[in-house]
């Protein structure tokens, strides 16, 4: 049973804001860079071919000529979906007529590729039709049918619009028949189906789309020899994966017994997604334990404190606990936007504030960090450590990049940071039928739709009061209190109640009272009018790894609020790697913009440092010590790195 549901994506209308300006680069540059891009009109940019793929596919459904026929990843559909779902989340935060008359243009070329029979796919439609589902570990059908479901819902429930949603329907009644009517053998290589599948059952309401979720979830694992037996009767291969390799895809054991993160780090937290998602809809408290294993995996000791996951470029995969290299990380941004998705996931079957601690880590860290500020270039890989002349150059830092380019063949990233961006209202709100929860902040009005509406005003990530103006009350509003923040206060017109985390779990006045419980604070019988004020922590502070990671022995991290801090040479007389920062010394945050990165207003973060030097004369090695020169060190959030320049760049910095 749910404890909670997301808020509808019409639900969140936002205001002046840190979230609301990133809304508007996404609308206002993303998208339509995208496109172009997507269209191949984009100066610089790789060759996409997304949309000729589609129109060549109608094509050959036609039996026309397919001109240049197929170009990209077998997965270059997905491009498209990710641009329509972040497109449909856009228009509801700012209708724009010719927009949506270009995504409306798009479905149609999009359906217009798909056959009689339901199936939808460009690569094998124009490619190789015999071939369709003989290759479920490498095609990725299954996940490209499921990026095209989740745009089909999200467009939807934006424009009311059903073109798509009724092909994808129609695309997933072919599915079900092939795997549950015919019974062909076999679950996704790629995960991501099944959770887009419940998302088409909560709007078409079709038992098909959950029986289909569940059957592949519930069969995934069961035979893991099922990929070895399907390589064999087949003569061709899209990579040449290996389908032993049991852990890859996470089909080593069925998903109730996986105990450990592994492999392909975005296959598995779309797997992860989707099983809490199943849990939560199906009450399957044997699913939710898996899940928590999983979680625990990956949060206690397979992720970064930036929350990045992912960690070496082999196979884009998790390796094992505690390793987390700086310099050599992966953490694709792609897995990242996966983990809130995760995070969103479990808090619909659990109120507990590590869900939400997380998910706002990641968006605040990793997913920001993804895109350049000018909308334009992007990260694939986000390492917390870069050495201009190594990083991207040697074998070993290659896939480790020291600047954002324009595009990428293999372009998932782009779309994917573009749709969780503009859906950010949905993953920061939800609602139960006696309360509305807060999970992250964002400004703006927020109807709850169990009679609850509230105004949000902040500044957050860089301000640290958050205000709410209760419109329409008589319910409970939840607000979550960061694991960060060591105390928080909260008021309600005008009357305030302080608290230390470490001592105190409630609070009472004459006024009202406040229940803290698992890192949310309960106010009960809002009344319209009421004005709830909660300030939080906001000094900065260091953070420090498990003496288990090698990699971070003797080094401290910075972070003020949700955002963890790095150290860029610009800022530091261009050597980053000789600083040594002091942790006896408090870290001061400004209050104002220290600085401009690309036109965008930064509040720094500045501490005592010592900068080691030698003379180069000195050779690769010296008997003699460095000499120490007492300095003030300069740290910018870790998500505008990148931006002005190629540059050292530190998170993680060794004490003094």
């Amino acid at each position: 049973m749910k404890k909670q549901e997301k808020i509808s994506i019409k639900s969140f209308t936002p205001c002046e804001g840190f979230i609301n300006s990133c809304q508007k680069l996404i609308k206002e540059t993303v998208i339509p860079y995208q496109y172009q891009v997507l269209c191949d009109e984009a100066e610089g940019a790789e060759k996409s071919h997304v949309v000729q793929n589609f129109i060549n596919a109608g094509k050959a459904l036609r039996g026309e000529d397919v001109g240049d026929g197929f170009y990209g990843m077998v997965f270059q559909d997905s491009d498209a979906a990710k641009w329509l779902e972040a497109v449909a989340y856009s228009l509801v935060l700012f209708p724009d007529a010719e927009l949506e008359k270009t995504a409306d243009s798009l479905i149609d070329i999009i359906v217009g590729a798909q056959d009689e029979d339901g199936y939808l796919n460009t690569y094998f439609t124009v490619k190789d039709r015999d071939k369709r589902w003989t290759n479920l570990l490498e095609g990725h059908e299954l996940y490209c049918a499921g990026h095209m479901m989740e745009a089909a819902t999200a467009y939807y429930d934006a424009t009311g619009k059903d073109k798509l949603l009724r092909a994808m329907e129609k695309n997933a009644e072919h599915i079900y028949r092939h795997f549950i009517t015919e019974g062909h053998g076999g679950y996704p290589g790629h995960p991501e189906v099944e959770l887009a599948l419940l998302k088409m059952y909560r709007t078409t309401k079709n038992v098909h789309c959950l029986d289909l979720a569940k059957h592949f979830i519930d069969v995934r694992g069961v035979d893991k020899h099922f990929y070895e037996k399907e390589q064999k009767l087949r003569s061709w291969t899209v990579w040449g994966s290996d389908p032993s390799d049991y852990d890859y895809e996470q089909y080593g054991a069925p998903v109730r017994e996986q105990k450990d993160a592994v492999g392909h780090s975005v296959r598995a937290v779309y797997l992860y997604t989707a099983m809490a998602d199943l849990a939560s809809e199906t009450d399957d408290g044997e699913l939710l334990d898996a899940c928590k294993r999983l979680w625990e995996s990956i949060t206690q000791k397979r992720m970064y404190v930036t929350g990045g996951i992912g960690q070496t470029v082999i196979g884009e995969a998790f390796t094992v606990d505690y390793d987390l290299p700086n310099d050599t990380a992966y953490a694709e941004t792609c897995a990242s936007v996966g983990l809130m998705f995760f995070a969103s996931a479990m808090l619909e079957n659990e109120i507990d504030g590590q869900y939400a601690d997380i998910m706002e880590r990641a968006f605040y860290n990793t997913v920001l960090a993804g895109m350049q500020q000018d909308g334009k270039k992007f990260f694939y890989v986000n390492p917390l450590e870069v050495i201009p002349g190594i990083s991207g150059v040697a074998a070993t830092h290659r896939h480790d990049l020291p600047q954002r380019p324009g595009w990428y063949a293999c372009a998932c990233c782009p779309p994917n940071i573009a749709r969780a961006v503009s859906s950010f209202g949905k993953y920061a709100y939800g609602a139960s039928e006696s309360t509305g929860y807060c999970h992250m902040y964002a400004a703006g009005k927020t109807d709850f739709g169990n009679g609850l509406e509230v105004i949000c005003k902040t500044e957050y990530p860089y301000g640290f009061k958050v205000s709410y103006e209760v419109i329409k009350g008589g319910k409970t509003l939840a607000i979550h209190i960061p694991e960060w923040s060591e105390s928080f206060s909260v008021t309600k017109n005008g009357q305030r109640l302080d608290f230390d985390k470490n001592l105190s779990s409630n609070g009472s006045c004459s006024a009202f009272s406040v229940s803290v419980s698992s890192g949310y604070a309960y106010i009960s019988d809002t009344k319209a009018g009421d004005v709830i004020e909660v300030e939080l922590d906001s000094r900065a502070f260091f953070v420090y790894a498990s003496p288990k990671v090698a990699e971070t022995t003797g080094c401290a991290a910075i972070q003020r609020g949700p955002l963890v801090y790095c150290f860029e040479g610009v800022d530091n007389d261009g050597d980053v790697l000789s600083l040594s920062v002091d942790t006896n010394k408090t870290p001061v945050a400004d209050t104002v913009c220290g600085m401009e990165v690309s036109g965008t207003c930064v509040r720094t973060v500045k501490l005592k440092a010592a900068a080691y030097r030698r003379e180069e004369q000195e050779g690769l090695y010296s008997y003699k010590k460095a000499a120490e020169k007492s300095c003030e060190a300069v740290a910018i959030p870790y998500f505008l790195w990148g931006n002005r320049g190629l540059n050292q760049m530190r998170v993680w910095m060794t004490e003094h």
